[in-house]
């Protein structure tokens, strides 16, 4: 087995990047995943720059438009992109307003608007736990059969992509500690997904229910699961994965 992708997510729901090495941190998220957030008119948010429910955010669940924005980071700032919205180059630390004014377009009229970019120290991932999330290919090769489509890696909004396992393995490794290059990763628990899945991240628009076909396939509606990091270090593209 081996590393084949790593994802972060600058904003919360708002654009996937793909980046060519990061450096793991004992107890702590993916550097630079989900550090931001854009918080609608009714979030309740109770600590000022800590974790909160996604419930007080704009995200794909419920704005499926917003599935579809990728981003780079660059020395000029945060480039975020959408087939229906020019591009536009930010700093989080400044440029909050006008994040707002491009996004509002992309989420559904009938939700919450969006109020406010936030920022979030330790990360705004779904999960409360400093964790990071690890998928496999064959696991959604096998659902894209069943399916009968092809699915990017971009519906599930992971992090840690791996190739060369059995399809489904890594739902039997639960308690288990596995090494990428030189960090150590437990295996938490299964990540349960939402209705964002649903949705094409190519044009923003749901195209399928893959809920019911995990359902129907699995018994459950799991896909990947949620890792806490042991031992840190530099992790890229291509180094062995071993189970421990």
């Amino acid at each position: 087995m081996h590393l084949s992708r790593i994802y972060r997510h600058p904003i919360k729901a708002l654009g996937v990047e793909s980046l060519a090495e990061v450096t793991l941190t004992p107890g702590a998220r993916l550097a630079g995943d989900r550090l931001w957030a854009v918080a609608h008119e009714a979030a309740r948010l109770e600590t000022e720059g800590g974790w909160a429910h996604c419930s007080n955010f704009i995200r794909g669940a419920k704005s499926a438009e917003l599935m579809a924005i990728t981003a780079v980071t660059s020395p000029g700032g945060l480039t975020l992109s959408h087939p229906k919205r020019p591009d536009i180059t930010l700093n989080p630390e400044t440029d909050g307003a006008a994040l707002i004014d491009w996004v509002r377009p992309l989420c559904d009229p009938g939700r919450a608007a969006p109020a406010r970019l936030v920022p979030v120290a330790d990360g705004v991932t779904d999960n409360a736990m400093p964790w990071l999330s690890l998928l496999s290919h064959s696991s959604r090769q096998d659902l894209s059969a069943v399916m009968g489509r092809g699915l990017s890696p971009r519906r599930f909004r992971g992090n840690l992509w791996i190739e060369g396992a059995e399809p489904w393995a890594e739902s039997g490794w639960i308690g288990r500690r596995l090494a990428i290059g030189d960090t150590v990763l437990e295996v938490t628990e299964p990540i349960d997904r939402c209705s964002a899945t649903n949705v094409d991240p190519e044009t923003g628009q749901a195209d399928s229910d893959l809920l019911k076909a995990l359902e129907d396939h699995r018994g459950n509606i799991d896909f990947g699961v949620f890792v806490a990091v042991i031992a840190g270090g530099p992790i890229a593209p291509g180094d062995p994965v071993t189970l421990l």
